[in-house]
């Protein structure tokens, strides 16, 4: 197919590409996962199924960082079976790299695999119909092949962020008072994340799998250690509780209509007061 793997790696990062095996014991290496990069891309440029690949994630826009895991994505022929070319590389990474399947997420006509290799390093496969091949967000770099235009994934509504979150602390206070203590904790937390991803869409910042959460203004972020569950109590779990309510409404009142609000927040403010029972 013409990609030169080689002149790609080499390209990207600052430090001549070296081969390497990977001591389990250790973390990666950059240089192990330039290694693991060279040979899959190695293997997809040889391989007449495949006739499209690419590179997303952080490392298709720049060289990524010390603890970037690794994403790719392949084209497929059309005529031949995404399943079966997804088999025949995972065993290949098994005997070359002792690369352990964690979970696969189908998408559409595409098939996501997540890998796990030595040194902790997380490996992302994606195989999709040449036909259906292409990006999908900003983190895409096309290294050989075409592609074809496909949907751009859409920002969450802040509407279900909200709805979320509200259930989610519903949820919480109802475990609360049925002594389901751990339970409870995996609401709050479910719910301070909502709100968190509420926070990062006011502010203009990823609001996918809590990318953005570093990011939010100090005077956001200094509030989170209030929404933490500190222990498995049930004063702890309604401290906690309580925060992730004030914060919640806080930053829903930059994005929702008033109409919503003025149904919800005295239902909030009940959440979090005293209870008769």
């Amino acid at each position: 197919m013409g990609v030169d793997i080689a002149m790609w790696v080499a390209g990207r990062v600052a430090h001549p590409v070296i081969f390497v095996l990977m001591d389990s014991s250790q973390p990666f290496s950059p240089e192990y996962r330039d290694t693991v990069a060279s040979t899959v891309l190695k293997w997809a440029s040889e391989d007449n199924r495949v006739v499209a690949g690419a590179i997303v994630g952080s490392m298709a826009t720049g060289p990524g960082d010390r603890w970037s895991d690794l994403d790719l994505s392949f084209g497929i022929d059309n005529s031949v079976s995404v399943a079966g070319v997804l088999e025949d590389f995972t065993g290949k990474l098994n005997i070359e790299f002792s690369a352990a399947k964690l979970f696969d997420l189908p998408v559409g006509q595409s098939i996501y695999r997540v890998f796990l290799l030595p040194g902790c390093l997380q490996l992302d496969l994606s195989f999709s119909p040449a036909d259906h091949f292409g990006a999908i967000g900003s983190h895409f770099k096309l290294l050989f092949g075409a592609t074809v235009e496909r949907p751009q994934i859409p920002l969450p509504r802040a509407e279900n962020l909200f709805g979320y979150a509200v259930h989610h602390l519903l949820r919480a206070r109802i475990c609360i008072e049925r002594g389901r203590l751990l339970q409870a904790e995996y609401w709050v937390s479910s719910a301070r994340d909502y709100t968190l991803h509420l926070a990062c869409l006011h502010c203009g910042l990823s609001t996918f799998h809590g990318r953005g959460f570093d990011q939010l203004p100090f005077n956001i972020r200094d509030q989170i250690p209030r929404t933490l569950v500190h222990a498995f109590d049930r004063d702890s779990l309604l401290s906690a509780l309580c925060s992730t309510i004030t914060l919640l409404l806080d930053q829903s009142s930059l994005l929702l209509g008033m109409e919503v609000l003025h149904i919800v927040e005295p239902q909030l403010r009940m959440l979090a007061s005293s209870w008769k029972t």
